[in-house]
């Protein structure tokens, strides 16, 4: 059989075009390994994986995608859990982009994935994405840069994270351009070094911050008033206990305050994975090892109970000795604290359930 040369040109040109679309811009000078093209994945878990906990299925997932862009996985890992915890832009668009069933939690802003311009803003051709400026991609081989599908939309935010390179400084200049937000690239950098140092972990694994074999009393105290420093509501829970009593982590989390407040006296703030801020003040002092940046675990001695607070650095025994436990949830726009008595009684009930 006779084969043109026209006929020849034409197959590798469309062979060329498709590989150009299904291939991440890279950096000068920088090799991307290309999407393999076998078998498109589907969003639902296989039987295979059916028996790994969801946080190892999106581990295999942030390792497949970091393999294909040479990307360290805990960063994608930190990027899709910082998307998971900060509120939808709107009700409406959360219910429109959420499905039950996926593995990642990424939603792209309006006009980033199909373009500024493009009149269709749920476009998945790739031809025309690119045509009118768009990212989105295709790493599920079916032909569709799907912002709903998790190889494509974590696919793509790896391959903007490295349009400027592969140092831990160009991924945090192009999340600032995304997120135009210095918390949100600080709150990644801090997830990614909590994915790095513990895996994928459970972010919901906890511990009551008191030991529960210690003396100690507790009762709902949000809102009560309080008057040193000027009249204010209070924002926490105070944990009554002798002087001396071990104080603990709540959770997996990194160091990221300790020093001294003119309110809280010797104080520790904890952030978790959860993007809330854990707050323990009062202490009588810390952990000697521990130090702003480092990793926490669940039940891990940060401190211990005193009565430090109310004036300058040193001031003591103005109160009872007693541990003030606050915390704040960061939405991606604003912090602000939440009564944190139902968690501490959650905490204390699932920790006697495991002692038994």
């Amino acid at each position: 059989m006779r084969i043109s040369f026209s006929s020849i040109c034409s197959k590798t040109v469309s062979c060329l075009i498709a590989i150009s679309l299904t291939t991440a811009a890279c950096p000068d000078g920088v090799a991307m390994i290309p999407i393999a093209s076998a078998a498109a994945s589907s969003d639902k878990p296989d039987a295979a994986s059916s028996s790994l906990s969801i946080y190892e299925q999106r581990r295999d997932l942030y390792e497949k995608i970091g393999i294909q862009t040479q990307i360290p996985w805990y960063w994608l890992a930190a990027i899709d859990q910082y998307e998971r915890t900060i509120t939808p832009r709107s009700r409406k668009k959360a219910k429109k982009e959420i499905k039950t069933d996926r593995l990642t939690s990424i939603r792209f802003k309006e006009g980033i994935w199909s373009g500024p311009i493009n009149p269709d803003p749920a476009d998945t051709n790739l031809t025309t994405i690119a045509l009118f400026g768009g990212i989105g991609k295709d790493a599920s081989a079916d032909g569709a840069a799907d912002p709903t599908n998790d190889d494509d939309s974590l696919y793509t935010m790896a391959s903007y994270l490295i349009s400027l390179g592969y140092e831990e400084e160009d991924f945090q200049i192009a999340l600032w351009r995304y997120y135009q937000n210095d918390s949100a690239v600080r709150r990644i950098r801090q997830f990614a070094k909590i994915y790095k140092t513990f895996g994928p972990i459970d972010p919901s694994a906890s511990a009551f911050p008191l030991p529960l074999h210690s003396i100690y009393t507790y009762r709902d105290t949000w809102g009560d008033r309080r008057g040193w420093g000027g009249l204010r509501t209070h924002e926490g829970t105070d944990l009554f206990a002798p002087y001396g009593v071990t104080v603990r982590s709540v959770c997996y989390g990194i160091i990221e305050t300790k020093g001294w407040n003119p309110y809280g006296g010797w104080r520790i703030g904890i952030r978790d994975l959860h993007n809330r801020y854990h707050y323990y003040a009062h202490l009588q002092g810390f952990e000697k090892k521990i130090e702003v940046g480092d990793m926490v675990t669940p039940g891990q001695t940060i401190g211990w109970v005193g009565s430090s607070g109310y004036g300058p650095p040193g001031t003591q025994g103005r109160f009872p000795p007693h541990l003030h436990y606050g915390i704040y949830r960061d939405t991606g726009t604003t912090e602000w604290a939440f009564n944190p008595y139902p968690l501490l009684k959650q905490w204390e009930k699932a920790e006697r359930a495991r002692s038994r």
